[in-house]
């Protein structure tokens, strides 16, 4: 296999690590810490944890190794969508059980959970392992999306352990694969297979956080990608003087993304979903103040500018969310196929005439038609609007164009605007981790096989003290039953890990908050530049500008 310089050298990289676990697998000991309690919805959530809920956090210190010298073969799985360090994670958990001993065995299973239940699987050996060293991706065993959640599937996972004689089973992923690592840790411990469950959090969304999980793997490397990539398209706008950039990223939950490439970036525009939300804007309301940006600048003879528009914003627009909620219930069971059988889309347009309300009406034609369409014709297999497929930086830029048409003949507004769109999403999940996605997933991986050795279960592999340098990073796990609170999900009340969304008085976005009227209306743009591997550690290991700024650095 032909490899790149830069593959070559990272391969080479040798990862940072805490320093508790810079002494030697025999020199770690645990300090046990407090009992913990989950988020919210204590008492139900204990009830369907009997055996894994309550237990105490603990940290990883120098000192005498006092777990119990056994043979370990242990399997690992990757949830879930990619993120970059993703094989890190899997080369820490590999080192650390091989200095263990080098009797102790690594077994990937294949294309996510289903990996497991099919008994499909490698086992790792050195040749293997070495060429994913720092590089990014999942395709050192592939990742999958099926859901760990039924006793069937849990049944025949501890039988496929008992065969192989696994010990422990490390989950790689964001918040449901970490939700389904407790649930099958549970079942595990309660029908006494003697199988633990380590979890490691995964995600470039940035929403698997909060006091405990500082960061989530894979958001420092995504986000310098599309940083990079955005800072490219500011430097190409300020030189051509006549386009506006309309950026979609990832977060459909949550907007950390796009604030994090606008911290990095300084935009003219980044809308916040959860901002959004709280001041209830309408869709007429957001395309005014991104228009307001555009006339602002045209008056000082800049007909350009870059807009960051996060993919889930959408559902945060009350009216639009009611539309959908409407949408999907016109469309229910046989009116489907009646909908369907209409010949033309004016036929079609006045089926939905007939059947919103006036208010999600007023909504639906404002809308341009082609996203009037997409509302309508790309459903899921329940009939539902697939509200992820929706152009929404198109959407804001054909509204934005209709507000500066209405300023153009009442007289306030004589600039020029040209649209152009992009969607950054695939590019940053694969990107060769940044030195501290590298060093934070190795130290992850690492970490969670200490908890596999000192017997806990149910736990999350936890580093934490992340906006320091590695040296001073703190190494020890928390069970993940404290993140939990009960959600509908499905029309059924589940226990889940409680997502994590931009806090409107944390540090982060008031940041922006104080700096993003000047922006909107000057070129301030910052060009961060691709990411860098070799240099200044000012340069090469820095944090995020969220995290920073969340730990006060």
């Amino acid at each position: 296999m032909k490899i790149s310089s830069l593959q070559k050298a990272r391969y080479e990289y040798s990862p940072k690590l805490p320093g508790m676990l810079r002494h030697g697998i025999s020199a770690i000991c645990v300090k046990e810490g407090e009992e913990t309690q989950s988020v919210a919805d204590q008492e139900t959530i204990k009830a369907l944890f009997p055996n894994t809920y309550g237990k105490k956090e603990i940290t990883f210190e120098k000192g005498e190794n006092t777990s119990e010298a056994k043979k370990q073969v242990v399997g690992v799985i990757l949830s879930g969508g990619q993120a970059p360090g993703g094989h890190n994670v899997i080369c820490g958990l590999y080192d650390a059980l091989k200095a263990t001993n080098p009797e102790n065995e690594l077994y990937g299973f294949k294309n996510g959970p289903s990996g497991l239940i099919e008994d499909d699987y490698l086992i790792f050996d050195d040749e293997y392992i070495d060429e994913y060293r720092n590089t990014g991706g999942f395709d050192i065993i592939g990742s999958g999306r099926t859901k760990l959640e039924t006793q069937e599937q849990f049944a025949v996972a501890a039988e496929v352990c008992k065969k192989h004689g696994i010990t422990a089973i490390v989950i790689i992923g964001g918040d449901d694969s970490n939700t389904n690592a407790a649930v099958l840790a549970e079942y595990f411990a309660a029908n006494n297979t003697g199988v633990q469950v380590i979890g490691c959090p995964k995600t470039i969304d940035g929403d698997l956080k909060n006091e405990d999980i500082e960061c989530s793997f894979g958001f420092d490397t995504a986000t310098k990608t599309y940083s990079e990539l955005i800072g490219n398209i500011e430097r190409d706008a300020n030189s051509a003087k006549k386009y506006w950039h309309f950026i979609k990223v990832m977060g459909r939950s949550a907007s950390h993304v796009a604030l994090e490439c606008a911290l990095e970036t300084q935009p003219n525009i980044c809308l916040v979903s959860e901002e959004v939300s709280a001041k209830k804007m309408s869709l007429s309301q957001i395309a005014d103040y991104i228009a307001d940006s555009v006339e602002k600048r045209a008056a000082k003879g800049m007909n350009f500018g870059v807009a960051i528009i996060p993919e889930g914003v959408v559902e945060f627009v009350p009216e639009f969310s009611k539309l959908i909620a409407e949408i999907n219930e016109l469309l229910a069971g046989s009116k489907a196929d009646e909908f369907n059988a209409l010949p033309t889309w004016k036929d079609k347009y006045a089926f939905i005439e007939n059947g919103l309300t006036k208010e999600s009406m007023d909504v639906f034609a404002i809308l341009p038609e082609g996203i009037q369409q997409q509302l309508f014709l790309e459903r899921d297999p329940h009939g539902n609007v697939q509200v992820s497929l929706i152009e929404s930086e198109k959407l804001f830029s054909a509204l934005v164009a209709d507000k500066l048409a209405e300023r153009k003949e009442a007289g306030t507004y004589k600039g020029k605007f040209n649209a152009l769109h992009h969607f950054f999403g695939y590019e940053g999940r694969c990107a060769f981790p940044s030195n501290f996605d590298a060093d934070y997933c190795y130290s992850l991986g690492y970490n969670a096989f200490m908890l596999i050795q000192y017997g806990y279960t149910g736990y999350l592999s936890k580093i934490s003290n992340l906006s320091k340098p590695a040296n001073e990073w703190v190494a020890g796990g928390m069970p993940i039953t404290k993140m939990m609170n009960i959600e509908r999900r499905h029309g059924e009340d589940k226990p889940v890990i409680k997502k994590a969304l931009v806090e409107l008085e944390g540090k982060p976005f008031k940041y922006f908050e104080a700096h993003r009227e000047e922006w909107a209306e000057n070129t301030c743009y910052v060009y961060p530049g691709a990411i860098q591997y070799y240099g200044p550690a000012d340069v090469c290991d820095i944090t995020t500008k969220t995290l920073a700024l969340e730990q006060g650095e």
